[in-house]
């Protein structure tokens, strides 16, 4: 059994928070990509509200069980690979649940966001702040919440909750995590 796999066996199906609140402020569904979308709590969502999505993860397990999850539907286009290596379709909403932070190329993925997101359009996630438990890991991005700001002052930010606290992970390992859960709006 991988690492993965006893990941998605202990994650959940429920819809992440931040991705709940997007889809509330949405008057019709439209095209959204799920960065870093795993086994697809998030996507199946989408879905289920009439969402058009290109689901995006790099692990093929993930992708697997979405498939096997949702069946053959045709408003869902899926990628097995990085998201940052992905191509972002003109959307609606990009969400990155627990992601983004792992990005290798986390500044050229955000352009990449602003870029696809239509005017009105939402991104909705999570960042890793710099007291985490995972800092400074040279593989994982985390920002101070002056940079955070910095970051979303190109949007109308709906919501920005910055948490921390000590907890596990999904896997059941102690940490001590510092986030900040993001919806925010392009102008």
């Amino acid at each position: 059994m991988t690492d993965w796999t006893r990941y998605y066996d202990a994650v959940g199906d429920d819809p992440r928070d931040t991705l709940l609140q997007a889809l509330d402020r949405f008057d019709v569904p439209g095209v959204a990509a799920d960065l870093g979308c795993g086994s697809g709590r998030d996507t199946i969502e989408l879905l289920r509200r009439g969402w058009h999505v290109v689901a995006i993860d790099s692990e093929a397990e993930g992708i697997r069980r979405l498939r096997a999850a949702v069946g053959d539907d045709d408003r869902l286009e899926t990628h097995v690979t990085p998201f940052e290596d992905a191509a972002l379709p003109a959307c609606d909403l990009v969400n990155a649940s627990y992601s983004l932070p792992f990005c290798a190329r986390f500044d050229e993925l955000w352009e990449r966001i602003g870029a696809a997101l239509r005017p009105g359009g939402r991104f909705s996630g999570q960042l890793f702040g710099d007291r985490d438990g995972w800092a400074p890991d040279p593989g994982i991005t985390f920002l101070t919440r002056t940079e955070v700001e910095e970051l979303l002052g190109a949007y109308d930010v709906e919501r920005l909750d910055e948490v921390e606290e000590d907890s596990k992970t999904a896997l059941g390992n102690p940490k001590h995590w510092h986030l900040f859960h993001i919806v925010v709006r392009r102008r």
